[in-house]
């Protein structure tokens, strides 16, 4: 009950040296391939998984946009990995830093609403100002639309923090409290422990749809601007 709260998310170090860069590269080590010619079930269902994702957000895009098929797969399996990895005892999860997610969101927002600038330079100029706007209204509808664009990649890095940094507090406080009601009262006790399975399993949930959202936002950013 004395462990300090927050001590799940100090980033860790060996010797002296950060070692979020090892655990960054770390999911990625997880993810089953196959050397044989027949797959196995679980290469199999790895596949279908990722076509059905895939297919999903790339449904929406154009020739141009689903270039970036590969690169947003890639970002929801690592993510989903990382958040994954993050529910385990003793684990470090890199999504709780504010500065990873922002290090993820920026470079993706900024590319595609560069791409949009280059392709179609009328359009992306179009979104500051709504058609039958009134004259008055131009000046301060131009400041708010410009700052909703330059929040976007905030918007998706503090939305990834939050949900799983309140997960992991919640699930902590809880597994604290059942450490400390199991000398006191049994009955109590199973009560408070079936509460945390129950919050494992949505925690389980939310770990993969948040993976899922942020790579649909920047799916979307990215299916306005080509």
């Amino acid at each position: 009950m004395n462990e300090n709260l927050f001590a799940s998310f100090i980033a860790p170090t060996i010797l002296g040296l950060p070692a979020a860069v090892l655990i960054i590269l770390f999911p990625p080590l997880l993810i089953p391939t196959s050397k044989y010619l027949i797959n196995n079930r679980l290469i199999t269902t790895q596949q279908w998984l990722i076509k059905l994702t895939s297919k999903q957000m790339m449904t929406m895009h154009n020739t141009k946009g689903r270039t970036w098929s590969l690169m947003l797969v890639s970002l929801i399996i690592f993510i989903a990995t990382t958040n994954l990895l993050g529910l385990l005892p003793y684990s470090f999860t890199p999504t709780t830093q504010l500065s990873m997610n922002l290090a993820m969101a920026i470079p993706l927002w900024a590319s595609a609403v560069i791409m949009g600038f280059r392709s179609k330079i009328k359009n992306a100029l179009a979104h500051f100002l709504p058609q039958g706007t009134p004259t008055p209204l131009i000046p301060m509808l131009v400041i708010i639309e410009t700052i909703s664009l330059l929040i976007q990649p905030m918007a998706l890095a503090v939305r990834l923090t939050a949900n799983i940094t309140a997960g992991h507090l919640l699930m902590h406080l809880i597994g604290s409290a059942t450490l400390a009601m199991s000398t006191i009262n049994l009955p109590s006790t199973l009560i408070i422990f079936t509460i945390l399975i129950l919050l494992t399993i949505l925690e389980i949930a939310v770990a993969l749809i948040q993976a899922y959202v942020f790579t649909l936002l920047v799916s979307l950013y990215l299916h306005d601007n080509t």
